[in-house]
């Protein structure tokens, strides 16, 4: 003991320095958005490794199960392909692969590192720059949507998921049609809401929620999940839909990036789109 308080009273002066060093670059690292957007960025290829090695020693207890869902999304997307499909004119014809082009591409990846308690919850994944990710592009999973891209490095991408205060994800109601964007308020990692929904029409509980596609990030008709309650928002003509998430965030692990190679063809015509004026 006597050893102990010598040591703290012989270094006390470092100590001291060191403790004040750690705070101050923890507060500006925390206050400030491009520091910390500059600190995810360049940790990402460090704990993205030791994430790795901690998740190969325990992925192998779910292997089952995943490959189950692999095998049926494997099913699933083959019954998309060109080859699969028929027109129906005069009679069954084949269709001929040339009349599609292909807007989406897929790249496959694993969680390797996640949250799901705080208020903004982000995944590491196991891909990155390397392997064609890069910002803002949108992620799901064999169940649902995951999220969108937040930063990357060579091998590895942070994704910022809908369990995060300002995902804002554009969404519809079917069979109804209703469109609006997913919120998350921070309470539970299984459910969302979605804003923005005007009250003028009942809303079915069980009522799929799907992606709208409109900003490019996700294709048209990405399972988000189902609505479980509505309720009507006081002094506004709007409901609070809540919906329980079609994935379960606590034990994901597939994940696919998606590449939409028409993106920068569709953000170059909004442009153009007339703000606050009457077109002439």
């Amino acid at each position: 003991m006597r050893k102990l308080i010598a040591f703290f009273e012989r270094f006390r002066v470092f100590l001291f320095f060191a403790f004040l060093q750690i705070l101050a670059l923890s507060m500006y690292i925390t206050y400030l958005s491009f520091p910390r957007l500059q600190f995810l960025t360049s940790a990402n290829a460090i704990s993205g490794q030791l994430y790795s090695w901690e998740h190969d020693l325990t992925k192998h207890f779910n292997l089952s199960d995943e490959n189950s869902k692999l095998q049926d999304e494997n099913i699933a997307l083959q019954a998309k392909l060109p080859k699969s499909l028929f027109r129906l004119n005069n009679g069954i014809i084949k269709i001929n692969d040339s009349i599609y082009r292909q807007q989406y591409e897929y790249i496959p990846g694993e969680v390797v590192n996640s949250t799901v308690t705080k208020r903004n919850n982000y995944f590491t994944i196991n891909i990155g720059e390397k392997h064609g990710v890069k910002r803002l592009m949108g992620v799901y999973s064999p169940n649902g949507v995951v999220g969108v891209i937040h930063s990357t490095s060579e091998h590895y991408s942070i994704v910022k998921s809908v369990l995060t205060k300002d995902i804002n994800i554009d969404v519809t109601i079917e069979p109804i049609g209703l469109f609006g964007l997913l919120k998350w308020d921070g309470r539970h990692p299984t459910r969302g809401n979605i804003a923005g929904i005007s009250n003028d029409l009942k809303i079915p509980r069980g009522s799929k929620v799907l992606t709208r596609g409109g900003s490019g990030i996700f294709p048209k008709g990405l399972m988000v999940g189902t609505v479980d309650a509505v309720y009507a928002i006081e002094g506004e003509a709007l409901w609070d839909v809540v919906i329980t998430y079609s994935e379960e965030y606590r034990t994901l692990q597939r994940i696919y990036v998606i590449k939409n190679l028409m993106l920068e063809e569709q953000q170059q015509i909004e442009k153009g789109i007339p703000e606050d004026k009457e077109e002439r």
